[in-house]
């Protein structure tokens, strides 16, 4: 697969409130998350590395317990096994991230 299509993609809900459409390859795996106003991603960690972009909207972030507000354009780097959680913004928010390698329970 060369190409995307994020409008037709199925979205699947990972916690109330914040839904995934992935796209994956070998080596990495691509996900536009949507994040409905005030929804909460409760912290966590993974093994895999995580870079994203903040395409609309606003979020807190805390990454090993830094918190910092991002919006349209921010970028983030969370290095595998790290602890990091979200809260969304008083709007919709859109992010685009993608793991290395691919995150497995996110191919659907």
């Amino acid at each position: 697969m060369y190409f995307c299509d994020i409008v037709e993609r199925e979205a699947k809900e990972i916690v109330p409130g914040i839904r995934i459409r992935t796209f994956w390859g070998e080596k990495m795996l691509l996900s536009v998350v949507d994040l409905d106003p005030d929804a909460v991603l409760p912290a966590h960690s993974h093994p895999h590395e995580q870079s994203g972009t903040v395409i609309s909207g606003t979020m807190a972030l805390t990454i090993a317990g830094e918190t910092r507000w991002l919006e349209q354009g921010d970028a983030y780097i969370i290095p595998g096994g790290v602890e990091h959680s979200a809260l969304a913004g008083d709007g919709p928010v859109r992010v685009i991230d993608t793991f290395s390698p691919v995150r497995e329970a996110y191919k659907y």
